[in-house]
């Protein structure tokens, strides 16, 4: 048998009609943002499993999902988040590994098909870890991305391939879904340009998170405010805990606005793959 040849109807003749028709930018119309608690006594584990399998068969493998990348809180990293009141972590500190992937724009309902097949099979076929809790995660719609030096430097879709040195997860929430465009739009007219002008952080990008389908796996839950939440990634150029001081009171800067609440300022540093590094500092 040759390479070529196929040990079952794949039906590799598709691929070829698929490919010819739709959109096929590099914008980063969407994204999976997904933070995961390992369980105590877990950590080495799941580390291995997230690496040498799931990361590349239950996403980078995937049509339109095109980059991606893990992030990690060690404990020293976890002690820096607020507000210790989190609708998003409890503890706060819940949640020490993050992978952020970017799907090509208008192709969601394309990948979501296919993210949904790949995971029942990976169940089926016990190539899931089981020994996790998803604190949060979704796939979630770009609104904006807001640079530090115009448009100097990588865009938004060389954020995950660049060796930026660390992100930071902001979660806020708008004050009712009828708010959260005013809460989008102060952000990107005036909060993220001020907060950003001789920064660390290089770009901000903005999502606005979407339900996950009703076939999805069960696992996972539901996601919450999707008619009100934002979340924010800061890509930075210096490891986070070098410039905390720059990220402490987002809380206050949106309170005092009157936009709405932040329920998580999150800091993390770049896995490095192939290798457990940090993985005995989580706890």
């Amino acid at each position: 048998m040759t390479t070529h040849e196929h040990r079952e109807d794949t039906r590799p003749e598709d691929y070829a009609g698929l490919a010819a028709v739709g959109p096929y930018g590099v914008r980063p119309g969407h994204a999976l943002i997904t933070m995961v608690e390992p369980h105590p006594g877990h950590e080495y584990a799941y580390n291995r499993w997230y690496e040498d399998d799931h990361y590349y068969a239950g996403a980078m493998a995937m049509p339109w999902m095109y980059a991606g990348r893990r992030w990690v809180a060690t404990r020293e990293l976890q002690e820096l988040r607020y507000p210790e009141k989190s609708a998003v972590a409890q503890p706060v500190t819940a949640g020490c590994y993050l992978s952020t992937y970017w799907v090509t724009e208008g192709r969601y309902d394309e990948h979501m098909k296919w993210t949904v097949g790949i995971n029942k099979r990976l169940n089926r076929d016990g190539r899931v870890y089981q020994d996790r809790t998803h604190v949060f995660t979704s796939f979630q719609d770009h609104e904006a991305t807001v640079y530090r030096d115009g448009a100097a430097g990588p865009r938004d879709f060389h954020a995950l391939d660049h060796p930026y040195a660390g992100l930071v997860l902001q979660v806020v929430d708008a004050d009712g879904p009828e708010r959260r465009a005013e809460l989008l739009e102060w952000l990107r007219s005036r909060a993220l340009p001020e907060r950003l002008h001789g920064s660390p952080a290089a770009m901000v990008t903005v999502f606005r998170p979407t339900p996950l389908p009703g076939d999805r796996m069960t696992y996972v839950k539901q996601v919450e405010g999707v008619d009100t939440r934002l979340t924010l990634l800061w890509f930075l150029e210096a490891d986070p805990r070098t410039c905390w001081d720059r990220f402490r009171g987002l809380d206050a800067e949106v309170a005092e606005a009157g936009a709405g609440r932040v329920e998580l300022v999150a800091p993390f540093i770049p896995t490095v793959p192939g290798t457990d590094r940090y993985v005995g500092e989580l706890r």
